[in-house]
């Protein structure tokens, strides 16, 4: 699963770190970021990933398509 985060649309409500720590991480302010800039999600993290991209307000999370092989 790769996903891509838009810190433009992020509002700072930190949903996304609540579901997936392991991936999001939030700034002083309460941005999110990702972890180590990475848009790689190991597959134990894919469920927690999922349910931040769905309940962020603002959509500022997106699951991208697989790269062909």
């Amino acid at each position: 699963m790769r996903i891509k985060l838009d810190r433009t649309l992020c509002d700072g409500f930190g949903i996304c770190a609540v579901h997936a720590p392991e991936t999001f991480s939030l700034d002083e302010w309460g941005y999110v970021s990702l972890h180590a800039g990475r848009s790689e999600v190991a597959d134990e993290h894919k469920d927690g990933v999922r349910r931040a991209i769905l309940d962020c307000p603002v959509h500022a999370i997106i699951e991208l398509p697989h790269k062909a092989v």
